[in-house]
């Protein structure tokens, strides 16, 4: 765990896919996170809570209630919290154009960034046509994931037995099956001429578990990943810097850090 005492002011937090209600749900790790980083602005874009889990099992641990109670704690401080939904939470689409406890509910967002460049902020699941065409089988794709990643616990459990470091059995084969591949860089693609045809020069976006951070021709392609396996999102600085922050990397740091002031602290022999 990071030291969450060294809070770091930013401008705006992108956060998406934490899938509260399910048991892979890294909420603990994403308060953390909340503690360390005090926004301005917090944008939630899309699938926070995963209402297709819920609806099939209720799994709601205390750490699930306390994100959003900090979400709300910070609406109340004067953080502007704005919530664009994605396929898990699309219940919360009826809701556009509404607040709830200052929590703005948009289907999706165009923002000015600090550099004077227009945002494109959505979901983008808008653009998988599994979802939108066939979603039973998006359904038991969802189902699929999940083993994977209950699969994926259990390795990790062994890796750090053996001090290995933390390894990803989901996201490495999605990485060696082509059609995944394939299907990435379409809805990059997708997303792109999106934020193309409506004036923007950045977009941010969700919905495929895959963090990224690049320019793809005049747009630069942001998105924010996941907190299941990945543990990132990003963060505009003051100074108009978007960073893609991972914060397994954070918290090593940090980790590091520390170590390094308690050695400095020993007395000599």
């Amino acid at each position: 765990m990071t030291d969450t005492t060294s809070t770091e002011r930013v401008n705006t937090l992108f956060i998406s896919d934490v899938h509260l209600g399910t048991r892979g749900s890294q909420a603990a790790a994403l308060l953390d996170f909340l503690k360390h980083y005090d926004a301005e602005t917090i944008y939630l874009v899309g699938d926070i809570i995963d209402g297709w889990r819920l609806k099939a099992a209720w799994h709601w641990p205390p750490a699930h209630n306390v994100v959003l109670q900090k979400l709300l704690r910070k609406a109340r401080k004067g953080a502007r919290i704005v919530y664009v939904p994605g396929n898990h939470d699309e219940f919360l689409r009826d809701y556009c154009g509404d607040s709830f406890g200052g929590i703005e509910i948009v289907e999706e967002a165009i923002c000015e960034l600090k550099d004077g460049r227009r945002a494109l902020i959505l979901h983008g699941d808008k653009f998988d046509t599994v979802v939108r065409n066939m979603k039973w089988l998006a359904h038991l794709g969802d189902w699929a994931y999940d083993f994977a990643i209950f699969i994926n616990r259990y390795i990790n459990v062994a890796r750090r037995w053996l001090n290995l470091p933390y390894w990803s059995f989901s996201a490495a084969a999605k990485a060696k099956v082509k059609k995944a591949v394939n299907f990435i860089s379409a809805f990059e693609d997708a997303v792109v001429a999106d934020a193309r045809h409506q004036g923007a020069q950045v977009v941010i976006c969700g919905h495929i578990h895959h963090a990224a951070a690049r320019q793809m021709g005049p747009i630069f392609y942001m998105n924010c990943g996941d907190w299941v396996e990945s543990r990132t999102a990003i963060v505009e600085h003051f100074d108009g810097r978007l960073e893609l922050v991972r914060w397994d990397e954070v918290v090593a740091r940090d980790e590091t850090a520390a170590r390094l002031v308690v050695v400095a602290l020993q007395p000599t022999a």
